[in-house]
C-alpha cells in the first residue's frame, strides 16, 4: 500500500526549544492515524507541521509523493477541522460548506450541488439554510467535517475536534467520524489527548512524549507490548499498576514492595536485574478465596457503574483492580487477589525500559 504522508528526521525547535525531536513517521493511504500524547508532547505541532501552519527547521516531509517542506498551506490540498470549528458566523450551512469552492472559481449551481451531496452524507440536509448560532455544538462540529469533505483533499488533519463536547455526544461523534472516514476511504490525521479516543478511532495510534515518538503501531500492539512505562501507563484506562519489585533468591519468584513484601512464585527464571518495576493491568486482577490468594490488598475507595467495580486498594503504591461483576466491598477490607503471571509486564527501574515478557 502506497504511503500519502511520510515524515523523515523532522525536527522543530521555537529558538532553543526543541519541540519535534527526530520525528519518523509513514501514513497508509486510507488509514486512520491517531497522534495522542500529554499536554505539550508536540502531537498539536506536529499536525500543524503538516498543514503548513508551522515550518519544519530540519527533514523532509512528503504528501503524495511530493516534498512540500516549503510549500504554503493553500497548495498542500489538506483540510483540517479544529476543536472550535471555526465557521463564518455570518454565513448559513451551506454558504460556509461553498466558500471554499467559491473562491476556487467553482459555478453556483455545481456548489450547491456538492454542498447538498455533502450535507446527505453528514446528516445535514435539514440544516444548510440556518446559521451556525442556530446549531449545537454536535451540529456545528458536522459542518465542519462537512466543509472538510467538500473539498476532497488528499488527507484530513483533525485537532482534538471533540474537545467542546460533552461526554455521551464525544462517543457519539467519534463513531460519526470513523464511519465517515470508512465510507470516504479518506486518510486521516487525528490529534488527541485523550487516549480512549485513539484506541477505538484509529488504525494506527503515536504515542508522543517530549517531542518524540515513543511507540507507533496498532492500538491492541500498544497495549499488550508496550516498550516502556511511558506508553503503558498512559495507554488504558483505568491506568495499569506499577509495583516495585526485586527477583527472588531463587531466580523463579518475584518479591512486590507492596507495603509488605509479597512473593510471587514463577514457573521460570528471571531476568538478571537488580530492581525492576512490575506492570499489571487492573482487568486481569480477580477477587479469589484466601487459599487461592497470591496478592492480599486492603480496600480504598469503591466506586461502581453497575455492571463494573473499580477498586482502587490502601496500598503505597495505590493499586487498581476491575471487576466485571457487583462487588460489595467496604474501605479497609482486606481482599485476596490473583492474576495469571503472563499478564504480567516488566520493567527496568531504572531505565524503565520493557525488559521482557513473563510466563511467554
Amino acid at each position: 500500500m502506497t504511503h500519502q504522508i511520510e515524515l523523515s528526521g523532522v525536527n522543530k525547535y521555537y529558538g532553543a526549544y526543541h519541540a519535534l525531536r527526530d520525528i519518523d513517521l509513514k501514513i497508509k493511504k486510507g488509514s486512520f492515524v491517531a497522534l495522542v500524547g500529554p499536554s505539550g508532547c508536540g502531537k498539536s505541532t506536529l499536525l500543524r507541521s503538516l498543514a503548513g501552519l508551522e515550518s519544519i527547521s530540519a527533514g523532509d516531509l512528503v504528501i503524495a509523493g511530493e516534498r512540500m517542506n516549503n510549500v504554503p498551506p493553500r497548495k498542500r490540498d489538506l483540510a483540517m477541522v479544529f476543536q472550535s470549528y471555526a465557521l463564518y458566523p455570518h454565513m448559513t450551512v451551506e454558504q460556509n460548506l461553498t466558500y471554499s469552492l467559491r473562491i476556487r472559481g467553482v459555478k453556483k449551481a455545481e456548489a450547491k450541488k456538492a454542498a447538498e451531496e455533502v450535507a446527505a452524507t453528514t446528516g445535514l440536509s435539514n440544516l444548510l439554510h440556518r446559521y451556525p448560532r442556530e446549531l449545537s455544538g454536535g451540529q456545528r462540529q458536522r459542518v465542519a467535517m462537512s466543509r472538510a469533505i467538500i473539498r476532497n483533499p488528499k488527507a484530513f488533519l483533525f485537532d482534538e475536534p471533540l474537545s467542546n463536547l460533552d461526554a455521551a455526544l464525544r462517543v457519539h461523534m467519534r463513531k460519526e467520524i470513523r464511519s465517515l472516514h470508512d465510507r470516504l476511504g479518506a486518510t486521516s490525521v487525528y490529534v488527541t489527548h485523550d487516549q480512549i479516543e485513539a484506541m477505538t478511532m484509529a488504525d494506527h495510534v503515536v504515542v508522543m512524549r517530549q517531542g518524540v515518538i515513543e511507540q507507533q503501531g496498532a492500538p491492541l500492539d500498544l497495549y499488550d507490548r508496550p516498550v516502556n512505562k511511558f506508553v503503558a501507563g498512559f495507554i488504558g484506562s483505568p491506568a495499569m499498576n506499577f509495583i516495585p519489585a526485586t527477583v527472588g533468591p531463587d531466580s523463579r519468584s518475584l518479591v512486590l514492595d507492596l507495603g509488605t513484601p509479597q512473593v510471587i512464585p514463577l514457573d521460570r527464571s528471571m531476568p538478571d536485574a537488580e530492581r525492576l518495576i512490575v506492570g499489571l493491568r487492573p482487568e486481569h486482577l480477580r477477587i479469589v478465596s484466601d487459599h487461592e490468594a497470591m496478592l492480599r490488598l486492603p480496600v480504598g475507595v469503591v466506586e461502581s457503574t453497575g455492571s463494573t467495580t473499580y477498586i482502587t486498594s490502601a496500598t503505597q503504591p495505590e493499586n487498581n483492580i476491575v471487576v466485571g461483576e457487583r462487588q460489595q466491598l467496604s474501605h479497609g477490607q482486606m481482599i485476596s487477589l490473583a492474576f495469571d503471571p503472563w499478564h504480567l509486564h516488566l520493567f527496568d527501574e531504572a531505565s524503565e525500559q520493557r525488559i521482557e515478557d513473563v510466563g511467554r
